[in-house]
């Protein structure tokens, strides 16, 4: 027989020889749980965000009660995009965390006319094929400071967004994460466009 086997078998029998622990199963199964809780917190406070939409202000993109999955690592180096979802603290009360889509992006202009929006004073309003129905109103015009943004709900004509903040931009240090899919409950909509 090889060494290399001699040594295997030695270590084997010596496994079987020592006694049950209960201090050291105990101590095992606590490194696992310790581990876990330190995975869980830092995917949660550093690379994913959970967050509950409770009210119907982005359907039919997200639904009332929805639970959804953001990335909080997608704007470290890059901009939020117009039509991105986001989760942020809400302007008026940062405790709260509100889910709607990016509309006007810094510097730019944002006017609702007859219920359609128009950036920097363009002919063409914008390709919003994600409403749930058209939009009711004319508001603005928004003048969107450097650094922040204007947001709307995908529902415009139930949700409270921008339009009726008191602060009516979110800075980008207060964009937590870019919603990439709703997870419950399950529906057709799984990954957020």
């Amino acid at each position: 027989m090889s060494e290399e086997m001699q040594g295997r078998s030695r270590r084997k029998k010596e496994g079987e020889d020592q006694p049950f622990s209960l201090k050291k199963e105990i101590i095992s199964w606590l490194q696992i749980i310790v581990a876990a809780v330190v995975i869980a917190l830092v995917l949660n406070n550093f690379v994913i965000a959970n967050s509950r939409v409770p009210t119907g202000s982005m359907e039919n993109t997200i639904m009332s009660r929805s639970r959804v999955i953001g990335s909080r690592l997608a704007y470290l180096k890059d901009d939020p995009q117009r039509g991105d979802i986001v989760i942020f603290h809400y302007p008026d009360d940062e405790s709260i965390y509100y889910v709607k889509r990016v509309i006007g992006l810094p510097g730019e202009t944002v006017m609702i006319e007859d219920g359609k929006v128009y950036i920097n004073g363009s002919d063409t309003p914008l390709d919003e094929p994600y409403l749930a129905e058209p939009m009711e109103g004319s508001y603005g015009p928004y003048t969107v400071p450097e650094g922040c943004y204007f947001m709307l709900g995908d529902n415009r004509n139930n949700s409270r967004d921008a339009r009726f903040w008191e602060n009516k931009y979110v800075k980008k240090d207060k964009i937590i994460a870019k919603v990439l899919f709703c997870y419950y409950p399950i529906s057709r909509f799984g990954a957020v466009k």
